[in-house]
């Protein structure tokens, strides 16, 4: 009987120089979001003067051509041995086309108009539109290109966890720095005890520079350190290709959309928070400009520190329970913000709530990520485009339940709008992604060792052979 091949030889553990630079490979992405999705609002609203609507209009459309690009660059980054740039690496070709797209647009979104100042806000808004749409499809080539590394880079559930652990820790590494700089430039900036408006417009931009220059300089660290050759190329040097994703197959799989509907909401409670908590801050609790770094700032310390333990909570509890841990730490924290009143809660319990925010936000994204990692599981030939169609779902759903909450506002004086928005509509996107992962069917057991799945590779490879 022929002895079976030993994959120990193939696979090892991943060292650690691999896990902290490719964390560092999405950190451009990182600041550029966080700026997006905390300031944009902010920016156009209250600094640049366009109203509710507009502003919502604007990420409205970010959010579309984000949505569009994802499958789009997931689909053709899976096809990438027929891409020019594919000596350098079909996921890596992808990731370096986004962060030029990045690089040359985003500091014009957080800038005044260019020799365009006093035209009408009509037009002003396409000219913000073409950079806005520009800027989405780099981010989208960037995010769809290093989340599909992850099952290239490993086969194995534990380190797909860790690198998608590390992908996050970075991420909130990234939303610290923002508002740490934000927060220093506001305040040298004399806006420590005013409100925002449009004097501070030269402050975002200063922001904007300074976050990006960081950015840049991971991502080039990422594209030096970071080598497209993996795990899955050498088993298949070993025992033949592996065979396409059957796409007829995976859309007649129920647990895509299970798992769609999770990482969607997921994706809703974490951006919509990002979004409307410093809205909350400006209009229901009347705080001043450095609250609306300071606030978002201790979330995310709060959610740097649990990112450290979603891995052993993962290992030991699995992903579900671990999601729903997250998803009831996010709807208590939206019903703090519902009841929450009173000199005592601006001054002290508002940071309660901020830790319970930057807490939930990490457990369930990375908990979202791994469950969408599983499905996947060996079809990493077609991971960039299930990554692509989460996405898809994620930035549509966000951009217009966006323009839904910014357009019923208008310019009504409701100062307790926002707190309603954070209540139910985010913690309303918690609950139901909970739900979502307790009805989530598996396929069978959850591949729990390397050996495992490559002895299952081996044996389909027999099979085919015979």
């Amino acid at each position: 009987m022929e002895e079976p091949y030993d994959y120990s030889e193939v696979y090892q553990r991943l060292p650690l120089h691999i896990y902290l630079t490719y964390g560092m490979g999405h950190i451009l992405n990182d600041v550029c979001a966080s700026m997006w999705f905390t300031y944009l609002l902010v920016f156009m609203h209250l600094v640049l003067d366009f109203s509710n609507t507009q502003a919502g209009t604007l990420m409205l459309v970010g959010q579309i051509a984000d949505a569009l690009s994802t499958p789009f660059v997931g689909y053709f980054s899976d096809q990438g041995d027929n891409f020019w740039l594919c000596g350098y690496g079909k996921r890596k070709a992808w990731h370096m086309i986004g962060t030029i797209c990045v690089i040359v647009t985003f500091p014009f979104i957080f800038s005044p108009c260019v020799k365009c100042e006093n035209t009408s806000k009509t037009s002003q808004m396409l000219y913000y539109s073409v950079f806005i749409v520009i800027f989405q499809f780099g981010w989208a080539a960037v995010q769809i290109s290093h989340l599909s590394l992850i099952p290239e880079i490993s086969p194995n559930e534990h380190d797909r966890t860790k690198l998608t652990a590390v992908r996050y820790a970075f991420t909130v590494v990234a939303n610290v720095l923002v508002y740490v700089v934000t927060w220093v430039v506001l305040h040298l900036g004399g806006s420590d005890n005013d409100k925002i408006n449009y004097s501070d417009a030269k402050k975002f931009q200063h922001i904007v520079f300074s976050v990006m220059i960081f950015g840049s300089i991971c991502s080039l660290l990422f594209h030096i350190f970071i080598e497209e050759k993996n795990l899955n190329s050498e088993i298949q040097d070993v025992r033949g290709p592996r065979l396409r994703t059957d796409f007829k197959e995976l859309f007649s799989d129920v647990r895509l959309y299970h798992v769609a509907l999770n990482y969607m909401c997921s994706r809703l409670f974490i951006n919509l928070t990002q979004v409307f908590i410093t809205l909350y801050l400006h209009e229901a609790l009347d705080m001043v400009a450095s609250a609306l770094a300071v606030v978002p700032l201790v979330m995310y310390v709060a959610s740097l520190i649990t990112s450290f333990a979603v891995d052993s909570i993962n290992r030991t509890f699995g992903r579900k329970i671990t999601y729903i841990f997250g998803a009831v730490l996010g709807v208590s924290a939206c019903a703090f913000i519902r009841f929450g009143t009173g000199t005592f809660y601006v001054r002290y319990l508002i940071y309660l709530v901020a830790c319970l925010l930057g807490s939930a936000s990490s457990i369930v994204l990375v908990s979202s990520l791994g469950i969408t990692t599983d499905l996947i599981g060996t079809r990493t030939n077609s991971g960039a485009f299930v990554y692509g169609i989460m996405s898809f779902v994620d930035k549509l759903a966000n951009g217009m339940v966006v323009e839904a909450i910014q357009g019923r506002h208008g310019e009504k004086d409701d100062p307790w709008y926002y707190r309603d928005v954070l209540t139910w509509v985010c913690g309303g996107a918690a609950l139901v992604g909970g739900l979502a992962v307790i009805f989530l069917r598996n396929s069978g057991r959850v591949r729990d060792s390397t050996q495992d799945l490559l002895f299952e590779i081996d044996q389909g490879t027999n099979e085919n052979i015979n």
